[in-house]
């Protein structure tokens, strides 16, 4: 929506859509709200208790926003030139130095309905205009009964010319300012997370509907003319508080115009010769009296407003004359919490980092004064990741997903839903940048967009959803096309009379073995369709034949081995006995295969400094046998039988091993270790056991002891920010490249648990667990009490986890496109077979594809991924996962079936691999040139023609800069001091497997207010924004990424609260060492622990938990995580970065 926009010629936004029509809106637009008393307004109290506020810096002023989930509102009597969804205007000030002014218009009747499921755009700027603008009288007079003239907002300290008298005038005289929305609608579109612009006249929801009926300013409640500062005799509904003062300088919810000359992560600099404005201290606290606007009465009530009120103005200038009154807010819709700063469903005070209003109070009729500063975006009237969420979760999250239909956009990752597979793999498999592909590579190019799919073969499913069915087809083995070899699946077509079929991927006719053979149904389709999951799932496996397995024979079962250093380091912090006494528990959850008795798993046990401990722990033996091997130049196994054997049969000599362990180096002096030949003793171990398997190793220090392998310490911060930055993120050597290799063609995975207290090279040791589809943990400087929990927790799930053996996929796709470039914890020897030593329930695969023909909108596009796996019961099994995806040959088609969340995933990966590669500036500069031309190509040939003033962002996309700016700043890109060169070379790693959700949380953290959670539900606190701003200085907040969960404790927390959560008795007790929280018999101790235990069962490894008091050393460290902020090292704040990507992209477009 915008104000004085010019008609367009084409139809309006907003029509209503196909399909989705019929919201009706009663009383829109002029009739005057039933039932709302014509009265007075009560005067403003102040924002939340306890919240200071501090100077606002140089260039900051405050932006005024009032965030609704309710339908955003027009201010604009223009109906045919609404325009959707904007953010903030972006264009610089008038260079007059006084800021545009603005008003409010009246509301058209002609409203159109929106739906809440099409896709919308959002838009941000202002519509150009030459017109003078033209002021109202200060002192104007609004009398009781008379229809009052548009209320205008003080600009600067300036005679005002006469009042606009038409409806064009007016809009002359709002030009420069411009609010944006989607076109006024009952429901909001899915997933809006902008402020809703109250109308200036006042627009007051229907009580406990989200139907808004605002009143206009010619037909509306007559506004009560109010001496200045008097206290007020009542509000205008019960409990409900509205202030009485004037605005600042703007209409809530219009956005600053910032300089179009580049915005870019710095902040703004106040228009030349300004002095700045002295800082204005915050509103008062309920039930202190104001020292704002000097008046000659007190300005404030005498209690404080309840919490549903939401009268979220900054106190403005005093007027000399009589005072209309403020826009009034609509109440949270049921389900949402509005997000305020710090007060949740409260009122909103100035924020932190933006300046308070005006507190000068000169006479309207004198000299012009300075010029305030140019202002911001108001965060609020930007995309919230927290609304999107809210919303998808509410629209989405109670119905099954069916995936019988092609080319579906699944729930966020964020929402919890049922999949209920009907031909297509569930989301929890395969998840797509967009289920609409382009027909043409022309038109790929064009958007931009990439065509990538996140594959998670053995993803875990939760227990209502069925496991894929195994299909056993006997000695012929599973049945596929002759050419391409793609295996049977529903989209194949079965001809003649179901003698033959014809493949879906690439049209060679196959004939249909004989005892295979079934006949058609009057569709063609076969009638045992139903009975064979091939023909009707999406995902199932097939029993492998002798002909799938290594040199023709059945694999053996596989092969744990324990591989532990017993330096002085490991011996000393104790992290050697709590190993060893982990395993004698830990060995009996081994993992097995369906309802078998025991784990055909064998174990072997080796320990090592500079030279390495075999133990022999046959059955048949009273006490374990060590061999030590010393020249780890030629490494070799001294032993074959009784090194790796059955827990059951050894479980004896193996508790006696596991005893005498740290008996045996509790006096060890050798601080040097060994690594490659430790990963070389377990590959030749597997090797002689003709088996594949795991080794999982527990080391602690580099590997600077002669042998193969040996590094050096090349720790250099100096690199950082230079061409030889890379370096930092390869392996010393290739040594460990080829270690890898071998490890993948025996099937020997390899887990590396690290504890060092220095640098040790991750970038190289982690070569081996990486190329093999192994996993990495790290813990810095290990501390036994802090840190068992968490290592032990991270130990007993990998070991017990889901895991393939020896396995090859291929992903296979119809005729047009095909699979180019792969992503992940792999080794590739080919172009198309991605080969993994393990892969276990929790690593991703990401596929980019690229067009090599055209496509066809009526046949689609077919993914097939196909995974040749060994079971850890040693079974060979293929597990095949299919997906039909739309094809288009409009671009607008494309854009509205995007995940975001999977896009963020594919880019950072991109990005992350590049930096191998390409100096770290040259990955950042190349993925926000990618992601603004994605949105410049929606903005030239998707969105109406509007003002390059404004933002348009696609409905699905309105997320990517936030999320982008999120990746940007990650340690990886944007590394600052304190983060290690072992941290970044580990983040590295990590994200390369990360699935789509495990990365949607790790770049946007979750910050749930604890304070606001209900004792006595199930559910979690409704999340807030990730900015210093939502944070009250009364309340406790969690923040989790996947990898730490911070407990943040503001200063002015009830002490009654710090008793039940911490039981200590005042703040400065509470105790920053704590690991786990106290265990206590209270309802928000047991509230909180069970929020912390479902958040950790989310998670695939085990988040430490960080106890952040306010205003404590530890806090720079959780604020790295309030993403939404500006960095320590540098990174923009959204609302910065968000007006850079505006100018990257109308530098794009002009």
């Amino acid at each position: 929506m915008s104000v004085n926009q010019q008609a367009h010629t084409g139809p309006p936004y907003g029509q209503p859509q196909p399909g989705y029509q019929g919201y009706q809106q009663p009383a829109y637009g002029g009739q005057s709200l039933p039932g709302v008393p014509q009265a007075q307004y009560g005067a403003y109290n102040g924002p939340m208790p306890g919240y200071q506020q501090p100077v606002p810096p140089q260039g900051y002023f405050p932006s005024l926003g009032f965030p609704s989930k309710g339908s955003p509102v027009s201010l604009n009597s223009d109906t045919s030139s609404l325009a959707p969804n904007f953010i903030g205007s972006l264009r610089a000030p008038p260079t007059s130095g006084a800021p545009p002014p603005a008003s409010g218009a009246s509301h058209p009747s002609g409203h159109l309905a929106y739906s809440q499921f099409e896709h919308g755009d959002v838009q941000n700027g202002i519509p150009a205009s030459a017109a003078p603008m033209q002021r109202p009288p200060a002192s104007q007079p609004f009398l009781p009964g008379s229809a009052p003239t548009p209320v205008s907002q003080i600009s600067t300290f300036q005679q005002y010319g006469p009042p606009p008298a038409s409806v064009q005038q007016l809009r002359n005289h709002m030009a420069g300012m411009t609010i944006g929305s989607t076109a006024a609608s009952a429901p909001p579109p899915a997933g809006l997370g902008y402020a809703s612009v109250p109308a200036v006249s006042g627009s007051f929801s229907a009580t406990g509907s989200g139907l808004h009926t605002p009143y206009s300013t010619s037909q509306g409640p007559p506004l009560t003319s109010v001496s200045e500062g008097l206290p007020l005799a009542q509000p205008p509904f019960p409990g409900q508080t509205i202030s009485t003062q004037r605005l600042p300088t703007q209409v809530p919810g219009f956005t600053p115009p910032p300089p179009s000359t580049g915005v870019g992560p710095s902040s703004y600099p106040p228009t030349t010769g300004a002095p700045r404005p002295p800082a204005m201290p915050g509103p008062p606290l309920p039930g202190q009296t104001v020292a704002g606007p000097p008046s000659s009465q007190p300005n404030h009530v005498s209690s404080p407003p309840p919490p549903s009120t939401m009268a979220g103005l900054h106190p403005g200038p005093p007027m000399s004359g009589l005072q209309g009154p403020p826009p009034p807010t609509h109440p949270p819709q049921p389900g949402y919490q509005m997000q305020q700063n710090g007060s949740f469903g409260q009122m909103r005070g100035p924020q932190p980092n933006y300046g308070g209003a005006y507190p000068g109070a000169p006479n309207y009729g004198s000299p012009p004064g300075p010029p305030p500063p140019p202002k911001r975006l108001d965060p609020d009237s930007i995309p919230s990741p927290i609304q999107v969420i809210e919303d998808d979760r509410n629209n989405r999250g109670s119905e099954p997903f069916v995936t019988g239909v092609r080319g579906q956009v699944p729930p966020l990752v964020t929402t919890n839903f049922l999949v209920k597979d009907q031909g297509n793999a569930s989301p929890r498999y395969i998840r797509c940048t967009s289920y609409n592909i382009p027909c043409t590579s022309d038109m790929a190019k064009q958007s931009q967009v990439p065509l990538a799919a996140v594959i998670k073969p053995l993803a875990a499913l939760p227990p209502e959803e069925t496991l894929p069915y195994l299909v056993d087809h006997g000695e012929s083995g599973p049945v596929r096309c002759n050419r391409c070899k793609a295996y049977m699946c529903p989209f194949m077509q079965f001809i003649e009379g179901g003698r033959r079929f014809q493949c879906c991927f690439c049209s060679c006719v196959t004939e249909v073995p004989p005892h295979y053979f079934q006949h058609l149904d009057h569709t063609g389709k076969r009638v045992d369709f139903y009975d064979r999951p091939e023909l009707s799932l999406g995902s199932y496996e097939f029993l492998a034949t002798v002909d799938y397995c290594k040199n023709n024979k059945f694999p053996s079962p596989p092969a744990f081995i324990f591989m532990i250093d017993v330096s002085y380091n490991a011996v000393k912090s104790g992290l050697v006995r709590l190993i060893c006494e982990e395993l004698k528990s830990l060995l009996d959850y081994l993992p097995r295969e369906g309802n078998m008795e025991e784990s055909a798993i064998r174990v072997g046990f080796v320990t090592y400094n500079k030279v390495l401990h075999f133990y022999n722990v046959k059955s048949s033996l009273a006490q374990p046998q060590m061999m030590v091997v010393s020249d780890v130049a030629d490494m070799f196994v001294p032993l074959l039988d009784g090194f790796l054997v059955n827990v059951n049969e050894s479980r004896t000599v193996i508790a006696s091993l596991l005893d005498q362990i740290p008996e045996m180096f509790a006096d060890t002096r050798e601080t040097e270790t060994v690594f490659a030949p430790v990963i070389q003793a377990g590959l030749e171990a597997l090797k002689a056991a003709e088996c594949a398997g795991k080794l999982f190793i527990f080391h602690t220090s580099l590997p600077i002891a002669e042998a193969p392998g040996k590094l050096k310490n090349r720790d250099d911060r100096k690199l950082i920010n230079t061409d030889k930055e890379k370096t930092l993120f390869q392996p010393q050597t290739s040594f460990y490249n080829n270690l890898a290799k071998d490890c993948v063609a025996q099937g020997c995975c390899v887990d590396l648990f690290l504890f060092p207290n220095q640098y040790l090279d991750v970038a190289t040791l982690g070569v081996v667990p990486y190329q093999t589809g192994g996993s990495i943990y790290k813990y810095a400087y290990f501390q036994l009490e802090t840190d068992q929990y968490r290592f032990l927790n991270d130990l007993r799930r990998d070991v017990q986890k889901e895991v393939g053996f020896d396995a090859v996929m291929r992903v296979r796709t119809s005729t047009g496109i095909r699979a180019t470039d792969f992503f992940g914890a792999f080794y590739m020897s080919n172009t198309t077979d991605v080969e993994m030593a393990g892969l276990d329930c929790d690593k991703t695969i990401t596929v980019e594809f690229k067009h090599d023909d055209k496509l066809s909108e009526d046949s689609g596009a077919l993914l097939q991924c196909a995974l040749l796996y060994t079971s850890c019961a040693g079974q060979r099994r293929l597990r095949i996962h299919n997906l039909s995806l739309n094809c288009c040959t409009q671009l607008a088609d494309l854009y509205r079936n995007c995940e975001t969340d999977t896009l963020i995933n594919y880019l950072a990966k991109y990005a992350y691999r590049g930096v191998l590669s390409s100096p770290v500036k040259t990955v950042r500069d190349a993925l926000i040139n990618q992601c603004a031309q994605i949105l410049a190509c929606y903005r030239k040939n998707c969105a109406s023609p509007s003002s390059a003033g404004q933002l348009i962002l696609p409905e699905c996309m309105k997320l990517l800069p936030v999320y982008l700016n999120c990746v940007l700043k990650s340690d990886v890109l944007q590394p600052g001091p304190e983060v290690t060169t072992d941290d970044r070379a580990y983040i590295r790693q990590l994200v390369t497997s990360m699935d789509v959700a495990e990365t949607n949380v790790f770049f946007y953290p979750r910050l749930l207010p604890l304070t606001k959670a209900d004792v006595d539900s199930d559910s979690l606190p409704a999340a807030i924004r990730n900015s210093e701003e939502r944070l009250s200085k009364g309340d406790i907040y969690l923040l989790e990424n996947g990898l730490n969960i911070f407990v943040w404790v503001g200063v002015n927390v009830q002490q009654g609260l710090i008793q039940n959560l911490f039981g200590v008795s005042s703040f400065s007790q509470i105790s920053n060492a704590l690991s786990t929280l106290p265990v206590l018999e209270n309802p928000f101790s047991k509230k909180v622990r069970s929020i912390v235990d479902m958040l950790q069962g989310q998670r695939s490894r085990y988040m430490k938990l960080i106890i952040v008091k306010q205003e404590d050393k530890l806090e720079m460290l959780f604020k790295h995580f309030l993403v939404e902020d500006k960095s320590l090292s540098g990174g923009a704040s959204y609302v910065d970065f968000l007006c850079h990507m505006h100018k990257e992209i109308r530098q794009l477009l002009s």
